[in-house]
């Protein structure tokens, strides 16, 4: 499943806890070559020498990105966002066969990402943060996070108005106007709030801009709470327990509010699910 920001939120949480003072010991790699040839992994093995005996400083979030700050400028930026498994091990002996990258630490307790499907881990320096497509596009403060403070119905409601496009590519994608959401997250507030996927956003009135507003709020909030959506693991393998209103889970199924057969649309390169009665 998708790494959004709300299991991204909850996996640099974990890790800040967990992680933060301990020194890199070692590293590992496992099954990678697909990944560096893409450049979703630094392509030099070498690269990852910089990370030994480097302590961390901080695990922060952002949209769908994860930054381990390490101290003499060194980090590591994680996107597990196209699906991907993050987890902590007590120790080093209990590391499991699978994965793409293992981190050792000196009190022997270690770290392994594996991606499942596309998903990113770099080693970086500071300066380097710059010239980071993922970096860049997460950690923009120009970008509106929503789960922040300064993300106001005021600024929202003025971004849709000055928008023309589409619902979904002013919230999912590279020029969207949040970082951190995707298709999964799209579908689920835009049922909520009773939107058709196909609807552009500066035609949206008062009301319906209030709905999605409450919309991307209530979703956030309650995969935060619930630990994240149901096939996500977390930073000690326990299972989120949030289940979608709408998506792939709704396939050949009746809406749950008035029971209308729930249509399958190709929209924006994806798969989006809606109801035809409830969605306008």
């Amino acid at each position: 499943m998708s790494i959004e920001l709300p299991e991204a939120k909850i996996l640099a949480d974990q890790m800040n806890k967990e992680l933060k003072g301990k020194r890199i010991k070692s590293y590992r790699l496992r099954d990678c070559g697909k990944l560096q040839k893409i450049g979703f992994i630094n392509r030099d093995n070498k690269s990852f020498d910089q990370l030994v005996n480097r302590e961390v400083e901080s695990v922060t979030s952002r949209g769908n990105s994860i930054r381990v700050k390490l101290d003499e400028g060194m980090n590591m930026i994680l996107n597990p966002e196209y699906g991907g498994e993050v987890f902590y091990h007590s120790h080093e002996a209990t590391v499991p066969e699978k994965f793409h990258v293992e981190i050792d630490f000196s009190d022997k307790t270690a770290l392994t990402v594996r991606f499942t499907s596309m998903g990113g881990m770099r080693v970086l320096k500071d300066a380097e943060l710059v010239d980071s497509y993922v970096f860049k596009r997460d950690f923009n403060t120009e970008i509106l996070s929503p789960i922040d403070e300064d993300f106001t119905f005021e600024r929202f409601s003025r971004l849709l108005s000055e928008n023309k496009r589409g619902l979904k590519p002013v919230l999912v994608g590279k020029d969207a106007v949040l970082v951190g959401l995707s298709n999964s997250a799209f579908q689920d507030i835009i049922y909520r709030a009773k939107l058709h996927p196909r609807r552009k956003a500066s035609e949206l009135n008062l009301n319906e801009q209030k709905a999605l507003y409450n919309s991307v709020k209530l979703v956030l909030r309650e995969r935060l709470r619930l630990n994240g959506k149901n096939q996500f693991l977390d930073l000690y393998q326990n299972q989120g327990g949030y289940i979608s209103a709408m998506g792939p889970n709704m396939r050949k199924k009746n809406c749950q509010v008035c029971e209308s057969p729930i249509q399958e649309l190709s929209l924006g390169g994806g798969k989006v699910f809606v109801c035809p009665k409830c969605q306008v």
